[in-house]
């Protein structure tokens, strides 16, 4: 789910990513607890109208938001079933919107210059290592493309051998890589002084 920047002018692209950020954080809380699906659907709308006030593409966005349909798909009916369609619908538009708007943070905020707000942010909390927790973030963000991009090569390499799909088969190499790709980042950190 984690988007990368779209280059632009627009007007969410040029406003700063803290503010961004805290409006974001502000959004999905009052998402997060209305109940009437007509003010969620309204939201939801808002959500995608973001969508090419950005002039983000479109394909895109949807492709940022598509993952979170298969969830719907099974959690929409199994909360209908202990309760009620009104509800389901209701936790469908607010899982909706709050990732639309996500999608759209992330696809109209660089990582380099949201991170260096969040360190600024923290530089001012004397007990916090600002530097140190934006490096634990960037190595975050930059770890879920590569893990994805890991699982990708080994499902590739077994389509390409002709081999079944079982999860072991997939797992273990997977592990592997994920471990080999650690220890190499590891072996960076110390080689920079980050080994205590």
């Amino acid at each position: 789910m984690i988007g990368f920047a779209v280059p632009g002018t627009s007007v969410l692209h040029r406003m700063r990513p803290g503010v961004k950020l805290a409006l974001l954080a502000v959004t999905v809380t009052v998402v997060a607890v209305l109940r009437d699906p007509v003010w969620l659907a309204v939201a939801f709308a808002l959500a995608c109208a973001l969508v090419p006030l950005a002039r983000l593409p479109l394909r895109e966005a949807a492709r940022q938001v598509a993952p979170v349909l298969w969830l719907l798909a099974v959690a929409v009916p199994v909360h209908a079933f202990f309760g009620t369609w009104t509800d389901a619908a209701a936790m469908a538009l607010r899982i909706l919107t709050a990732v639309t708007l996500a999608a759209v943070f992330t696809m109209t905020t660089r990582v380099e210059a949201l991170l260096d707000t969040v360190q600024a942010a923290l530089r001012r909390v004397p007990w916090i290592d600002a530097e140190r927790v934006g490096l634990v973030l960037a190595l975050t963000i930059r770890c879920v493309p590569l893990l994805a991009a890991i699982v990708r090569d080994v499902l590739d390499a077994r389509r390409a051998r002709g081999a079944g799909g079982s999860l072991r088969a997939i797992a273990v190499p997977v592990i592997v890589r994920s471990l080999r790709t650690a220890d190499a980042f590891g072996e960076a950190l110390v080689a920079r002084g980050y080994d205590d």
